[in-house]
């Protein structure tokens, strides 16, 4: 703690990156919690929210994909890699997220259609979908 920490009785402040880097994706819980704007403090044992659970890489590669309005072209140019990589990763981020439907069901044409139209898949992917119906 810094002199000033000392001084004011507060504790050295810790974010979701140093967290993560800490437990290096080993399970964890949080323990106390304190509402920052009253000085409240609650403990108990908390599980840290999903999202928070995953790498710091993937934190950000979320971020990213919510950022560009979940538009894979948009990931493609940010990071530089291609369509597949760019799916492939959300696949496997999705499959350490309990609420997302890692198996949706089929899709109708109209939506193929609809992200087509909105740059998100090539033609190529959308008549590979179409004709995988």
């Amino acid at each position: 703690m810094t002199h000033e920490q000392v001084a004011e009785n507060k504790e050295p402040r810790m974010d979701w990156q140093d967290l993560t880097d800490l437990t290096r994706g080993r399970p964890f819980t949080v323990e106390r919690v304190r509402l920052a704007d009253s000085g409240i403090a609650i403990e108990g044992r908390f599980e840290p929210p999903q999202l928070a659970q995953l790498g710091i890489d993937d934190q950000i590669f979320v971020a990213a994909f919510v950022r560009a309005h979940g538009s894979i072209k948009e990931m493609e140019r940010i990071f530089g890699v291609s369509y597949p990589t760019v799916k492939a990763r959300l696949k496997r981020i999705a499959e350490h997220l309990d609420f997302v439907d890692v198996d949706p069901a089929p899709t109708s044409a109209a939506d193929v259609v609809d992200r087509l139209r909105r740059g998100e898949i090539s033609a190529e992917d959308a008549l590979a979908e179409l004709e995988g119906r």
